[in-house]
């Protein structure tokens, strides 16, 4: 094994994100029907959110505020209330994408597993729970609690702070986003793997280690048969 440490994203690297089902949950218990049209129009306010929040704009706090300020109004309720009922709908439909199970047991043993996340701490915890996996990763870095999020080189530093005595040549992170997981681990001098699943063409100035569709393909990559 080449890697003394593999550091992981979550969300859409280990746990399936659907965040329409998500939201569909969060409001039916709200007695509210969510459609595609109303998931469109969210998407139109959290998605240049979490971009200002990649690029230390603005606070987690701000971003789970500011997306869900029009429905708080419109259910006289608080932007807070919105967002914990929306980590705990998510927690309660979580799953692991295919291949997370079988390449964390391949690798447990043999390599050392952090997780890196711009996600939120209250869904966090709850997940690794729910799939078993409390205990797995070691560090669990949370930008939610660090203050500064993927692909700051702060958030890097401080996993690093956490790891003991290691060659940063020794660190894989694999990320299913180029630009806050690849970029931000090439920053930080590891070794990076783009989780692309979507066969999507690679962003300009960002040159991952390696590339795979698949968790069972980055598998076979870090242990051969």
């Amino acid at each position: 094994m080449k890697y003394q440490w593999i550091l992981f994203d979550a969300d859409e690297t280990l746990f399936h994100f659907d965040a329409f089902k998500g939201l569909q949950l969060m409001f039916s218990r709200f007695s509210i029907d969510f459609d595609r049209d109303d998931f469109s129009h969210y998407q139109t306010v959290n998605l240049p959110l979490w971009v200002d929040y990649q690029d230390g704009k603005i606070t987690a706090t701000q971003l789970q505020n500011r997306r869900f300020q029009l429905w708080a109004d419109k259910l006289k309720v608080t932007t807070q209330t919105l967002n914990s009922a929306f980590m705990t709908a998510m927690a309660d439909i979580c799953c692991l994408l295919p291949g997370a199970l079988a390449l964390i047991n391949a690798l447990n043993g043999k390599v050392k597993m952090g997780i890196i996340t711009n996600g939120f701490t209250e869904l966090q915890h709850v997940r690794l729970e729910k799939t078993g996996l409390k205990g797995v990763f070691s560090p669990l870095i949370i930008s939610e609690e660090v203050g500064v999020a993927k692909p700051d080189i702060g958030i890097f530093e401080h996993a690093l702070t956490h790891m003991g005595e290691l060659k940063r040549e020794q660190v894989l992170m694999v990320g299913d986003n180029p630009h806050s997981d690849i970029l931000g681990g090439m920053n930080a001098g590891f070794d990076t793997c783009w989780l692309n699943s979507e066969s999507a063409a690679l962003p300009e100035g960002i040159r991952p280690s390696y590339q795979v569709t698949s968790l069972s393909q980055l598998q076979t990559l870090l242990l051969p048969l």
